[in-house]
């Protein structure tokens, strides 16, 4: 049986995607609304920079049909700033404020920085396990010294996803931890640093060969399988998602 797959975008909010993805003319207001006619799922961005209010979650979840999906990033505060270290407050009222999403939220996110290294790999342990079980987590990291058993143990008995990235240096893993994968494609930054996201710039047809193949491959084992794209990565991330599709369709 295969799994259900959910692709989209990091983000919905680009002002520069109006004439390119969204109608000319289309308002702020009205870029998820339009975004859910084509993608069914979207990585939310802006929460890791701040909690967002209770009553935009309500407008996120209101404005997108019922099939739609939410995930989202753990905010900085807890991710970067504090590390998980004294955390819980921040912690709670985000899983509370993202929760009024009900059956549209998908998997959280925790991002975490270049700067945490393998050494915390015990504090990692303590806030996976005082995590609410009711919801989806996955873990990204950005050092390859967590690529090890012992990381991928932890994710496994806290039946979190490693985030497989498509990252920098980072090595593209293909390590399943859970019953679900949660893939991100994201680029260098460096190779794209304007604002303007409205065509693509670069050629990735190799590397989304081989995403395609590996998705393809984990939705035939029915795992159920979320791909999320950044503008830096392409230039125009609905344009790769669209590209990603057409493959897995094949």
């Amino acid at each position: 049986m295969a799994g259900a797959l959910f692709l989209g975008t990091q983000g919905w909010a680009y002002k520069s995607w109006v004439g390119a993805f969204y109608p000319p003319g289309t308002k702020s207001g009205d870029f998820l609304a339009e975004y859910a006619k084509h993608f069914r799922a979207v990585e939310i961005d802006s929460t890791y920079y701040a909690l967002p209010r209770p009553h935009s979650v309500e407008q996120w979840r209101d404005a997108t049909p019922a099939h739609f999906r939410f995930a989202a990033k753990f905010p900085q505060i807890i991710t970067h700033e504090k590390m998980l270290k004294d955390a819980e407050r921040e912690t709670e009222q985000f899983l509370a404020t993202l929760g009024l999403l009900g059956e549209k939220l998908g998997p959280l996110l925790l991002q975490f920085p270049y700067t945490f290294t393998p050494e915390q790999h015990d504090a990692l342990a303590r806030y996976l396990a005082a995590l609410p079980p009711q919801f989806r987590y996955a873990v990204e990291v950005r050092q390859r010294g967590w690529l090890n058993d012992a990381f991928f143990d932890l994710l496994e008995q806290q039946r979190v996803a490693l985030a497989l990235s498509d990252y920098g240096s980072m090595p593209r893993s293909a390590r399943a931890t859970t019953d679900f994968a949660y893939v991100r494609l994201l680029g260098n930054r460096k190779d794209i640093t304007d604002e303007q996201f409205d065509r693509v710039r670069l050629n990735r047809d190799a590397d989304l060969d081989r995403w395609s193949d590996l998705i393809v491959a984990l939705n035939e084992k029915g795992v159920m399988t979320w791909c999320f794209v950044n503008n830096h990565y392409q230039g125009h991330s609905p344009a790769t998602v669209r590209a990603l599709g057409e493959r897995i369709a094949r």
